[in-house]
């Protein structure tokens, strides 16, 4: 794929920091990092998305172990991480080429805690806003 930005960063036309590569996989730090970690798993085929994936390849599973790999390697597997994939433009999915994020560094069970109990604390405040307007 010409217009491919993976595609290109696979084939060493566009720089990345690669950080695993094999015959049928890549890996590299991404562009644009939500985390402190964040590394993006690419197999080396152009396969616009997980949709795409013909049944019975086994390049998920692939995927899978490179990023469990590098996980340990980075020292945030047992801390933890995320590994996902976003699925055409209502999934999230910016670059069509299939791709998972593998992201660490931030404590993301802290966090939705945190977030939960404040939502909490704001739904409450509105009810009784609510209540008192009546």
């Amino acid at each position: 794929m010409d217009e491919c930005i993976f595609c290109k960063i696979i084939e060493g036309k566009v720089p990345a920091k690669k950080v695993f590569e094999s015959d049928r996989i890549v890996a590299f730090l991404d562009a644009n990092p939500a985390s402190p970690v964040h590394i993006l798993v690419v197999p080396r085929e152009h396969v616009p998305t997980l949709n795409d994936i013909p049944d019975g390849d086994p390049i998920l599973g692939e995927m899978a172990t490179v990023a469990r790999m590098i996980a340990r390697d980075l020292g945030v597997a047992e801390s933890g991480y995320r590994f996902f994939i976003n699925v055409n433009r209502g999934g999230g999915q910016v670059v069509f080429h299939l791709h998972a994020h593998l992201i660490a560094g931030n404590d993301f069970g802290t966090l939705f805690i945190h977030m939960g109990v404040a939502f909490s604390i704001l739904w409450r405040k509105l009810l009784r806003l609510v209540r008192r307007d009546r």
